[in-house]
């Protein structure tokens, strides 16, 4: 452990400034070894002016690994011993605790490349209030990752992309939530839903919005933030120049548990924007396919070797 300390310590552009421009909000909880990298990404780029981490729980070793970083980095604020309050709460947490205009909220799991952080503070530029620009998200061999971008999330389009119908079947294409295999626009372009995996928000967007719905505990707080600002007149963005890869799937949870909380978030989602009777009662009604079609995600893993 002590070894990689001094390695982390020593990628450093100066010390915080008094008024910090861009803040990454980084939530951690049992990541594993990829967090280490992660780190080493965020310390890497210049225009970081404050990086906040909001330990949930973390092994001993990484948490005697942050307390250290903290008293050797100047940029680091590290907020631990709360306990897991959930990635809503931890990341409305963070960004309160964060001083900057612009706030980058990433994944521990997530490796920022060059010139992303400059790509999504520039996206901006000329934007209504509230407006969230996503980044493009890579998987490790360079291909797009499916959910880094994505159409309108519904109760119906959630049961046809899990049961992959929509690829099966041509007429229900449009119904298809996944977006990476359309072609990558030349610039920032509306997106109904971006991943929460490496997105941005300046801090007068966030408060706009009054962060992320502390209801949810873990997953879906991405779709409901995309949901609320556009319904608030404000855009979401997919900005295609700032990329990340996400290396995904490293959580030392069960993949079962984390899948059930997407199947529990997906469900307040639905019952939560429904405006109409028969909207509710979709939601209501579709809820416990959602719920076994997410508990059964992993094991469909294991069985076609990719995601779904």
């Amino acid at each position: 452990m002590n070894s990689m300390i001094p390695s982390l310590s020593t990628i450093t552009a100066g010390a915080r400034p008094a008024r910090p421009n861009v803040s990454v909000v980084m939530v951690v909880y049992r990541t594993g070894d990829a967090l280490i990298e992660s780190i080493r990404h965020v310390l890497a780029e210049p225009l970081v002016d404050e990086f906040v981490i909001v330990d949930n729980g973390s092994c001993a070793r990484d948490e005697d690994m942050l307390r250290a970083l903290a008293l050797t980095e100047p940029r680091v604020v590290l907020k631990q011993g709360h306990g897991n309050i959930g990635f809503a709460r931890g990341a409305n947490l963070g960004a309160t605790t964060a001083g900057g205009e612009h706030i980058v909220f990433l994944n521990p799991d997530a490796n920022l490349q060059p010139g992303c952080v400059a790509s999504l503070v520039t996206a901006f530029k000329g934007q209504p209030t509230p407006t969230i620009v996503g980044a493009r998200v890579l998987n490790v061999d360079g291909s797009e990752q499916r959910g880094g971008r994505r159409g309108e999330v519904t109760p119906m389009s959630t049961v046809l992309s899990f049961g992959q119908l929509t690829r099966r079947y041509p007429k229900l294409a449009a119904f298809e939530i996944h977006r990476e295999h359309e072609p990558v626009p030349a610039g920032p372009a509306p997106m109904p839903t971006i991943s929460g995996a490496c997105f941005a928000m300046r801090r007068r967007d966030f408060d706009a919005l009054g962060g992320f719905d502390e209801g949810y505990f873990l997953h879906v707080e991405d779709i409901d933030l995309c949901w609320r600002a556009r319904r608030a007149g404000g855009q979401v963005l997919f900005q295609p120049k700032a990329q990340v890869v996400h290396l995904g799937h490293t959580s030392l949870e069960h993949p079962v548990k984390v899948e059930f909380h997407k199947g529990v978030g997906l469900t307040r989602y639905f019952i939560k924007r429904a405006d109409s009777f028969q909207l509710f009662a979709a939601a209501v009604l579709l809820a416990p396919a959602i719920m076994l079609m997410s508990v059964c995600r992993p094991l469909l893993w294991k069985l076609t070797g990719r995601p779904i």
